[in-house]
């Protein structure tokens, strides 16, 4: 199933933004994100050294007890930086009926597992990027948390591999710009000074590893779009706008998945939807696990996503550009610091 997300090459772009071969390969990236939500992108300078680094570093953190890891949870700002406990955030999907209703409108054997509550999953959020001087939300855009038992390494890690991926969605984000015939920096612009995260997720498999157990229900992302890099355990599964049944998503070797978030159908005017997605233990993550026990003993066996956020800067106005039909019922003008703290409210982040 994985092989119908459209692969689109990035390096092919930035090697002649202009050629037509380029031109059609931003077209590609935008047909894909309104058809799936979703696509692949190979970009040769994201390596897996780097990746592996990154997810050696949060295995460990997510590692530690539970009470050294909560003095890096920052509740006063909503937890948009530091740590965030697990059974803390809640699934967009949880309580909002629009969203159920999307669920029950499936055929039965395409829906996701069922939410009885706040996620297993911890997540740990990393500042990347340039901070707003002035922005009427300081509490989305605050100074990131170094743990203690890491402080020399940390930030080197974490910023290498955070402006990796940072690098990467800013270029598919111009991509999709070509693609949908705005100028190239239209949606570039507005991401300038975001409150863009590095945002790895930790799942306990000792505790957690078990057969269709939940460890991110179903839901939407909040912001722009998100890529990951690729995890050790699968689990993932979307839902494709233009598909009947969900897909369990490899990334495979190379590659980097990216995904559409709200922000993105806010300012297409919902030609792009957010695509919903839920991470579970599947057949193929209990395999994994069985392989890791053997090749990797002595690591923690914690499920880390490869997780990066992109925002548009807080102050910026969310509202359809340009070729999008406004549709002000649905996407009215409206702050990017308001919709992110409105949406933290509903998964029970908004302190």
């Amino acid at each position: 199933m994985t092989d119908a997300l459209p692969i689109v090459d990035l390096e092919l772009y930035l090697n002649d933004k202009y050629s037509p071969l380029a031109i059609k390969e931003c077209k590609k990236a935008a047909n894909a994100l309104v058809d799936y939500g979703a696509l692949l992108v190979k970009d040769p300078r994201v390596t897996e050294k780097d990746n592996s680094r990154f997810l050696d570093l949060m295995e460990d953190y997510f590692a530690q007890p539970f009470e050294v890891k909560l003095k890096d949870a920052r509740p006063e700002f909503s937890y948009q930086v530091g740590v965030t406990p697990g059974f803390k955030e809640e699934p967009r999907c949880y309580r909002d009926p629009n969203c159920q209703e999307v669920i029950i409108k499936m055929p039965e054997d395409s829906r996701p597992l069922p939410i009885s509550g706040p996620d297993a999953k911890w997540r740990y959020f990393w500042r990347i990027g340039e901070r707003p001087q002035e922005t009427k939300f300081p509490q989305l855009n605050s100074e990131p948390v170094v743990p203690e038992s890491f402080k020399d390494i940390w930030s080197t890690v974490m910023n290498q591999w955070g402006n990796q991926m940072h690098r990467a969605i800013l270029d598919v984000s111009e991509m999709a710009s070509v693609g949908f015939g705005l100028s190239a920096n239209a949606l570039l612009d507005l991401t300038k000074n975001g409150p863009h995260l590095l945002a790895p997720t930790g799942s306990d498999l000792n505790e957690y590893g078990k057969l269709n157990t939940v460890l991110a229900g179903f839901h939407y992302d909040l912001n722009f779009m998100t890529i990951h890099g690729k995890s050790r355990f699968p689990g993932l599964h979307i839902w494709p706008r233009n598909e009947s049944t969900k897909m369990q998503v490899r990334v495979p070797d190379g590659c980097l998945l990216v995904q559409a978030g709200k922000q993105l159908e806010w300012l297409t005017g919902g030609k792009v939807k957010a695509g919903y997605h839920e991470v579970v233990v599947t057949e193929s993550t209990l395999q994994a696990i069985e392989n890791a026990k053997k090749t990797r003993p002595d690591r923690p066996l914690w499920r880390i996503s490869s997780t990066f956020f992109l925002h548009i800067a807080s102050d910026n106005v969310l509202q359809p550009l340009g070729p999008f039909k406004p549709e002000p019922a649905l996407y009215p003008p409206t702050l990017a610091g308001d919709q992110v703290n409105y949406e933290l409210f509903q998964i029970n982040l908004d302190q």
